[in-house]
């Protein structure tokens, strides 16, 4: 092949693609699917410990930590893309030159965040349709949250960068030493402390530390190719650049999903009411469980097709797409399946309230309706950043919110109510499949037009 790492068999050169993506999905999901229980977990306490409202007010923070973890995944889809491919072609110089880009923006990008979440609390919790009844929660736990920005930043950008160059157990570690502090200190500064949504999010902000701390640590430790150095954390721009213009289609899925979120619960609050809004808030979360093996097949597979595209092995490209689409449609349609036989049960482990486990039941099975279309959409899209194609990959990112969901919830309720809201979710997923499909087909006749051809004698 003529690589540096092609020859020294680095571990994303590995032959078997099916074994290799199993490899660096299985940690990639099991770290994910720990991060999304703990979140689960800190919702259950909160609402067996302080009630329905705070759940509420936990439903209104959290498009803002989306918001917050979009800005990781810009710097951690985009870079791990550009390092994986860069690793491809040999060149460690430029990967290195990455690392440390993205590790000096996101102490910048942290600090801003920080002085304006803290200056206007009340206003930006407005905009995220906080009530009268919901603010005191919301307040006690955005104010927490949002001084701990460089954490959830750091932490989320790290694990990309670490998947990159195929350390996908070193990312996953990280996720899992955060979520096991976290769900050992909620219940203590919940119910043996009675700080409230305050532990909560104390609880949280402990746990990132401590997944930070780890990263930092592997990384001083040797074992990755990539090396933290004085001399690479001044920003080169055009480094910069390029790991924005491919990152920017997650932040704005992020973005858009937390615009979606503040549309949804505004519109809850008319149609529905502080119950229907704490409904939602639990229904995130129980979906984000679902849809997270999607996420770990997705990130798993981005190393080897950037870097097998970075190689010029297109067939190799071709075929983990097509593992990882089969995968993820299997592990997304199972979650949907779960969700339609036991939805009032899954609401129950939040609270005994009967009419916010009917409510939630009913919204869930609902809104899961098109489920099994999304996991083709989601690693789609995934293909198209690791390939570097930022326009296709922005515009799959924003389909289904900005296109499709977020006009879809703005008319449906007008004429169907509280469940026209519930029903735009698997409308937008559908039509949202269907547009990536159009892009997906035209990817592989590309790829395939890249194959080398046979000699005709």
């Amino acid at each position: 092949m003529g690589k540096k790492y092609m020859n020294n068999k680095h571990v994303l050169a590995e032959e078997n693609i099916g074994k290799l993506l199993f490899q660096l999905s299985l940690p990639a999901t099991t770290g994910m699917l720990v991060m999304a229980l703990y979140n689960i977990v800190d919702t259950i306490y909160v609402g067996r410990g302080v009630g329905p409202l705070a759940i509420a007010g936990l439903s209104i923070v959290f498009p803002i930590q989306m918001m917050v973890m979009a800005i990781g995944q810009l710097l951690g889809i985009g870079s791990g893309s550009v390092i994986s491919r860069s690793l491809g072609e040999g060149g460690i110089d430029k990967a290195n030159r990455v690392l440390g880009t993205t590790m000096t923006a996101t102490m910048i990008i942290a600090t801003l965040l920080t002085v304006v979440g803290l200056v206007f609390t009340e206003e930006i919790l407005a905009v995220f349709g906080v009530t009268e009844a919901i603010y005191p929660y919301a307040k006690d736990y955005f104010q927490i949250i949002i001084f701990a920005s460089i954490l959830f930043i750091t932490s989320m950008s790290s694990n990309n960068i670490l998947r990159s160059e195929g350390q996908a157990k070193a990312a996953m570690k990280t996720m899992i030493t955060g979520a096991v502090i976290n769900i050992i200190l909620d219940p203590i500064f919940i119910f043996v402390f009675h700080m409230g949504v305050k532990g909560a999010a104390l609880a949280t902000v402990i746990s990132q530390l401590c997944a930070v701390i780890y990263i930092f640590l592997f990384f001083a430790s040797g074992k990755t190719i990539l090396k933290v150095q004085v001399r690479y954390l001044r920003i080169n721009l055009s480094i910069l650049k390029e790991v924005v213009v491919i990152g920017m289609s997650s932040f704005l899925r992020n973005v858009a999903a937390s615009v979606m979120f503040a549309l949804v619960n505004n519109s809850l609050g008319n149609y529905g009411g502080d119950m229907a809004i704490a409904a939602y808030g639990i229904i995130q979360r129980v979906l984000r469980f679902i849809v997270m093996p999607i996420i770990g097949i997705a990130q798993g597979m981005q190393p080897i097709v950037g870097f097998n595209y970075g190689a010029l092995r297109f067939n190799k490209v071709q075929e983990v797409m097509r593992i990882a689409i089969i995968s993820a449609t299997l592990a997304v349609t199972f979650g949907m399946i779960m969700i339609q036989l036991f939805g009032p049960l899954f609401m129950r482990l939040f609270s005994d309230d009967a009419e916010l486990v009917a409510l939630g039941a009913h919204a869930m099975r609902l809104m899961t309706m098109a489920y099994p279309v999304i996991g083709f959409q989601i690693v789609s899209t995934t293909v198209f950043q690791a390939l570097g194609k930022a326009r296709e990959s922005l515009v799959l990112s924003l389909s289904r919110e900005i296109i499709f969901l977020i006009p879809l919830v703005m008319v449906l309720p007008r004429f169907m109510g509280l469940t026209g809201l519930w029903y735009s979710f698997p409308i937008a997923d559908f039509l949202a499949s269907l547009l990536t499909l159009m892009f997906f087909m035209r990817l592989m006749r590309q790829l395939a037009d890249l194959q080398p051809q046979p000699v005709r004698t």
